[in-house]
């Protein structure tokens, strides 16, 4: 049975602070403020209660408090069970203001104040909280700078419209402006279903979330042999880790947040498979080794290399990129603010450690392999979403189909 548990939002902190009830029931989690506050040493973070101690006299008071928020979101819980309505945080949030008498219980939620409630009860990934986190901040600037209400019944084409050139005018790309759309499309999404607006001017088709398409680039089998052969000792030693993991993403397809996770026991039949469940989409892919991830994992004893941060990783690979002369030059177009810009990189520049996860696409793309296959290992639900992630020229889609039966 779910229990509520108490934590203070700065448990190493002197000053009074405040106290959380958590209660976590089917995979969902409430974060609620019970808004009593305490110092740090007067708490017993193992009885989640306050210190019996003549030093701080109202403890028992507090503590009746608490015993009494957890009955109240224990019995709320049953409440809705027993009445064949679904639990959900927000749901339960409602009731304990209810219980409470909050001041604020019985005004209208507003769509700002529901965002910000959706996040702290969320247990998406931090990821994904930090992106929804960061479109609630654009809405507060929005509302701020514009003087334009933001709420459930406004969110519409003046809105959309309106929004849109906030954040242009900002100097945002195209892409990045589609993620803040698409991120209110899910609040508004939630609002509804939660009956708190009947509002669905934003499923309009012309309420769209912009895109598009980015040149990426991918290394070719040619490109990640030179990689794999490089002699890396001495000064360059230091990015041998960083190539070897690199190289199996470019022949897995895992993006660095699973390649970073799998462990001994994910390689599985002998050493002829790897078996993980991923973190973004968590779905259990089994993908067959290359040759090269087989020499890779054997060097590691049995294991892939460990390495430093994404970041750093990606810095490296381009050093690496350089040093292995991948140097073509490539055209970049972007439209940031408005205004679409053509750029000139060279090959190596482009390498991230996303690169290795195109890479496989096109490179088992071009190698025939049926896109359904490759897509059991991406984990593209769409062809359409995969189809962006293969990179080839017209010069290798002609070369790929020379000897095809139709143009014999």
């Amino acid at each position: 049975m779910a229990e509520a548990t108490f934590v203070l939002k700065e448990p190493n902190g002197k000053e009074p602070t405040l106290i959380y009830l958590f209660y976590r029931f089917n995979n969902q989690r409430l974060k609620y403020s019970t808004s009593e506050k305490i110092k740090p040493k007067f708490w017993n973070a193992e009885k989640q209660r306050a210190k019996e101690t003549r030093s701080f006299p109202t403890y028992a008071s507090l503590n009746n408090t608490l015993d009494n928020l957890a009955r109240a979101v224990k019995e709320a819980h049953r409440d809705l069970i027993n009445t064949n309505r679904t639990p959900t945080p927000f749901k339960l949030k409602d009731y304990l203001d209810k219980s409470l008498f909050k001041e604020e219980y019985g005004q209208k939620t507003n769509f700002l104040k529901f965002v910000k409630e959706l996040i702290d009860e969320s247990n998406r990934k931090l990821n994904t909280l930090n992106q929804w986190k960061q479109t609630l901040r654009k809405l507060q600037e929005y509302k701020l700078s514009t003087k334009k209400e933001v709420d459930f019944d406004t969110i519409d084409m003046d809105f959309y419209n309106s929004f849109i050139k906030f954040l242009t005018n900002q100097g945002y790309t195209k892409n990045t402006i589609g993620g803040f759309i698409k991120n209110v499309k899910i609040f508004m999404n939630e609002a509804v279903d939660r009956n708190l607006t009947k509002n669905m001017e934003y499923r309009n088709r012309k309420f769209k979330i912009l895109e598009e398409q980015v040149d990426k680039i991918y290394l070719s089998q040619k490109e990640l042999i030179t990689i794999f052969e490089m002699k890396l000792s001495g000064t360059y030693q230091k990015y041998e880790r960083v190539r070897d993991l690199f190289i199996v993403g470019c022949y897995t397809g895992l993006r660095f947040s699973d390649l970073i996770q799998v462990r001994s026991e994910n390689i599985i039949n002998n050493g002829s498979q790897i078996k993980i469940r991923t973190e973004k989409t968590s779905e259990i892919v089994i993908i067959p080794l290359h040759r090269l991830v087989k020499s890779i994992i054997s060097k590691y004893h049995g294991n892939l290399p460990s390495v430093i941060s994404n970041q750093k990783m990606n810095d490296y690979l381009k050093e690496i990129g350089k040093l292995a002369e991948i140097n073509e030059p490539v055209q970049i177009s972007i439209t940031r603010g408005g205004t679409t810009a053509k750029e000139m990189f060279k090959e190596y520049e482009l390498i991230t450690t996303h690169t290795a996860r195109r890479s496989f696409a096109t490179n088992a793309y071009l190698m025939d392999i049926p896109s359904i296959s490759i897509m059991k290992i991406t984990g593209h639900k769409t062809e359409k979403s995969f189809m962006k992630y293969i990179r080839i020229s017209q010069e290798e889609n002609a070369n790929k189909l020379i000897n095809h039966p139709f143009f014999k």
